[in-house]
């Protein structure tokens, strides 16, 4: 207990006032969001198949499907409405790829920012000096932001796939008795996707924080620094003289005399 007081006594908090700080934090934040709506998902749907023979019937079968989505493993057992026993069908499609992609990229997220944090919080001045971390720390935001941005766009595609194969209207073609006349197939539950949506939104909000922190980063690299000095004041220059100096005015000599000899004075222009 006395290491994690010291740990918190010595420890800069106020840089999670400031934009690093506080966009990192965030960014924890809404990497722990994304990975977790997508990587913990299960749904379920439902159809029904009504023969002719009503005891050949079965009005509620449930496909149950989750994360990582390799529907091309998931199974149902519908009848035939043959009297014979009921037909295995597998759906259509593995998007795991996708799915993991995404997953991957959230939860590495998720462990840089705390890291970052955390050297951010205890080890500032290491992390400026010679400006190595905030170097390495730009590289590395540059890294997420594009892959972010890859596994945000990719997840969105593989998401529109797994809408599709898991739609119950869909999914009842693959019913050889729904073909047949006087049975009927319908669906009766749709699976909710609005888990898997978040996900998808939290993708793309995490692409903007990213990409938002890159300026932050960056200034911390002291690359611009020489660019945003301010010039040098101007020197002001000194008040004229008199009035005729401030106008670049000369007085004719002539006149002068002319003053001096209403005065009594003789002038050189009257000799």
């Amino acid at each position: 207990m006395d290491i994690v007081n010291q740990l918190v006594a010595g420890g800069q908090f106020r840089v999670l006032k400031v934009p690093l700080g506080f966009i990192k934090a965030l960014e924890w934040i809404f990497a722990i969001f994304a990975f977790s709506t997508c990587g913990s998902y299960s749904g379920m749907f439902k159809m029904s198949v009504e023969c002719k023979n009503r005891t050949e019937s079965d009005l509620s079968i449930e496909v149950e499907f989750e994360y990582p989505f390799r529907l091309h493993q998931v199974y149902f057992d519908a009848p035939t409405c043959k009297g014979g026993p009921p037909e295995r069908l597998f759906l259509v499609g593995d998007y795991s790829s996708s799915a993991e992609f995404f997953v991957t990229i959230g939860v590495f997220a998720f462990l840089y920012s705390m890291a970052a944090l955390s050297v951010y919080v205890f080890a500032l001045e290491k992390y400026r000096e010679n400006n190595k971390g905030p170097l390495i720390d730009f590289g590395v935001t540059c890294v997420f932001t594009f892959m972010w941005l890859v596994s945000s766009a990719a997840w969105a595609k593989g998401l529109s796939d797994v809408k599709a194969s898991t739609d119950p209207e869909k999914v009842v073609d693959l019913i050889s008795a729904c073909d047949e006349e006087g049975n009927r197939c319908r669906e009766v539950h749709d699976p909710v996707m609005s888990g898997l949506n978040t996900s998808v939104c939290f993708g793309f909000m995490n692409l903007v924080l990213w990409g938002g922190n890159l300026w932050f980063v960056f200034k911390e690299t002291g690359i611009i620094a020489p660019f945003m000095r301010a010039p040098p004041p101007q020197e002001k220059q000194p008040a004229p003289d008199s009035y005729g100096q401030q106008a670049g005015y000369e007085q004719d000599p002539c006149e002068e005399e002319e003053e001096e000899r209403v005065r009594g004075e003789p002038g050189e222009c009257g000799a």
